[in-house]
C-alpha cells in the first residue's frame, strides 16, 4: 500500500466515522474494489489502526466527559459508590457497560463477520439498509426528551444491540445507535454523545480480537508503515470531524445522509458486478 493511499483511506475513516454512513463499509469496499490487499488479516489490521486513530479523536474531544466517568468507575470498583441513587458519572459508566454487553454476542461469529468485509455486494446492501434506517427513523424528540438521568437499562441494551449489529460492514454504528436512541425517546445531542462514548470500548474490543487473530496467524510487518500513517491521519481528521458532527445533525438532519447511503450502496453493488 502506498503512502498516498494510506493518507486517503485515513481521511475517509476520519470523516466517515463520525457521520451515519459507515466508515468500515467505505474502507472495506474501497480496498476490495481497488484490490489493495488480499483477503487476510493485513486487510483488517489496517482498518483497526484507522479505527484506533479515531478512538484517539473521541477520547480527546470528550475528555471533559470522560474524566468524571473514569473517576466514578474507579470509585465504584473500590466500593465507594454503593448508594441506590448513583451520581451521574457512575450511572453513565454503568449504562456504557450495559450497552457494551451485547457486543459479546458477536464473538462466536467473529469469523463470519470478518469474511463479510471481503463481500463487496453485501457491503453495498448494508449501506442501502443504513439509508433505509435513517430515512424511516422517527423524528427527534423535542426538548424534554431523555437525557443521561432518564436513560434506562432497557434503553441502553437496545442501543447496545444496535451497536452489535453494526459490526457488519456497511451498517453505520453511529447511525444505528443514534436512531435507536432517538426511537427510545433520547434527545438527539445526548444520543450522539452516548454513541461516541460507546465507541471507546467497542473499538478497543474489536482491536483486541482482530490483533489477536493477526498475531496468531503471523503479522506482515511490511504493512506497519502505512498503518501508522493512516492512524495519524485518521486521528487528526477525526478531531476536526467530531466538532462538526453535532452542527451538521442540527442543520441538515438525517435525510441527506440517507440519500447518500442509497447512492453509495447502489454504486458499490454496481461496481462489484462490473469489476
Amino acid at each position: 500500500m502506498s503512502a498516498l493511499l494510506a493518507v486517503f483511506l485515513g481521511l475517509i475513516q476520519g470523516v466517515a466515522e463520525f457521520l451515519p454512513v459507515s466508515s468500515s463499509g467505505h474502507l472495506a469496499a474501497l480496498q476490495n474494489l481497488l484490490g489493495v490487499t488480499a483477503a487476510d488479516d493485513s486487510h483488517l489490521l489496517f482498518d483497526v489502526m484507522l479505527h484506533l486513530g479515531t478512538l484517539v479523536s473521541v477520547c480527546v474531544s470528550l475528555r471533559r466527559e470522560l474524566r468524571p466517568i473514569i473517576s466514578g468507575a474507579a470509585a465504584l470498583l473500590r466500593g465507594e459508590e454503593t448508594r441506590a441513587a448513583a451520581p451521574p458519572p457512575v450511572r453513565a459508566f454503568i449504562l456504557i457497560v450495559i450497552a457494551t454487553l451485547p457486543m459479546l454476542i458477536a464473538l462466536p461469529f467473529y469469523g463470519l463477520i470478518r469474511r463479510l468485509f471481503f463481500n463487496t455486494p453485501f457491503i453495498g446492501f448494508m449501506m442501502l439498509l443504513t439509508g433505509a434506517l435513517l430515512f424511516a427513523a422517527p423524528k427527534d424528540p423535542k426538548s424534554g426528551g431523555k437525557a443521561e438521568r432518564a436513560l434506562t437499562i432497557p434503553d441502553a441494551l437496545m442501543i447496545g444491540l444496535a451497536q452489535a449489529a453494526a459490526l457488519m460492514p456497511g451498517l453505520s454504528r453511529l447511525g444505528a445507535t443514534v436512531v435507536v436512541g432517538v426511537s427510545r425517546g433520547a434527545e438527539r445531542d445526548f444520543a450522539i454523545k452516548f454513541s461516541l462514548l460507546l465507541s471507546i470500548p467497542a473499538i478497543l474490543g474489536s482491536a483486541v480480537v482482530t490483533l489477536s487473530a493477526a498475531l496468531k496467524n503471523g503479522i506482515d510487518w511490511g504493512v506497519f508503515p502505512p498503518c501508522i500513517l493512516g492512524f495519524f491521519v485518521a486521528a487528526v481528521t477525526g478531531l476536526f470531524s467530531i466538532s462538526g458532527l453535532r452542527a451538521a445533525a442540527r442543520r441538515v438532519g438525517r435525510a441527506p445522509f440517507a440519500y447518500y447511503c442509497f447512492g453509495a450502496g447502489a454504486l458499490v453493488i454496481l461496481l462489484s458486478v462490473i469489476f
